[in-house]
């Protein structure tokens, strides 16, 4: 299994990083998890402009989903389309904000997407088991563990705090962990994660590795969130980068 870091930037896209999306690969199938505002520009970088048999979308704010919307026009209007419809495991409304985002009166995506609604559970995506619960978040939002041939990827998604949260990641070998807040300030409650709590988070289910990502560069310090981590998880972490690739 093999992750490639499209974008990792939290909330708005950063100068270094567009938003939220990760391709992940096994068996020749690749399964891209999030698809945020930018991403579109990383995947045709680092990936190729079709390198997706299936999309997953943990929710649906636009750091999250919003390039879904502008990948309608690739998969439906290229010279050689339009393409089959893409699988999409998304949370429910996901069809309507797609095409709302994508922004003509009356329009579907619904030719470009064969959408699967999320809920708690395990189903299979291609070669990989997919685990999803909700996390704590303010909209329907989904953790996510990925296994395969006996290892095992958790991505937080956006979460502040939880125990779905602790099930998930529990005894993954990498752990992509969201870490959106600096830590000694007053943040608003049930939202992200800070350094340390990403580091407890990761100490409470004995992952073998953090991955840092969604840090927020206009609003924080990177430098702070990695050593409240580091405080708190004695393990390997780091923050991930664009373009940035990790063999499972």
């Amino acid at each position: 299994m093999r992750l490639t870091v499209l974008g990792c930037a939290g909330s708005f896209p950063g100068p270094d990083s567009p938003c939220s999306a990760y391709l992940v690969e096994a068996d020749g199938f690749r399964l891209l998890v999030d698809f945020g505002s930018g991403a579109l520009s990383t995947l045709q970088r680092y990936a190729g402009l079709h390198a997706v048999d299936a999309i997953l979308l943990t929710h649906l704010h636009c750091d999250h989903m919003l390039d879904a919307a502008s990948y309608v026009v690739v998969r439906r209007y290229a010279p050689d389309g339009p393409y089959p419809a893409l699988p999409v495991y998304a949370p429910s409304g996901a069809p309507d904000r797609l095409a709302t985002a994508y922004g003509q009166e009356n329009s579907t995506v619904e030719d470009v997407y064969q959408f699967y609604g999320l809920q708690p559970g395990t189903f299979p995506i291609g070669p990989f088991s997919v685990t999803v619960d909700r996390v704590n978040h303010p909209i329907e939002t989904y953790g996510v563990r990925l296994e395969h041939e006996e290892r095992v990827l958790c991505y937080s998604s956006d979460t502040a705090p939880c125990d779905a949260l602790l099930r998930l990641a529990q005894g993954a070998d990498v752990f992509l962990c969201e870490a959106s807040y600096l830590d000694g300030v007053d943040n608003p409650p049930d939202l992200h994660l800070t350094g340390r709590e990403a580091g407890e988070a990761a100490t409470k289910a004995g992952v073998g590795r953090l991955l840092l990502t969604h840090l927020v560069a206009a609003w924080g310090s990177e430098a702070h969130t990695v050593e409240s981590a580091a405080a708190a998880y004695v393990g390997p972490l780091e923050v991930v980068r664009p373009g940035a690739t990790y063999d499972i």
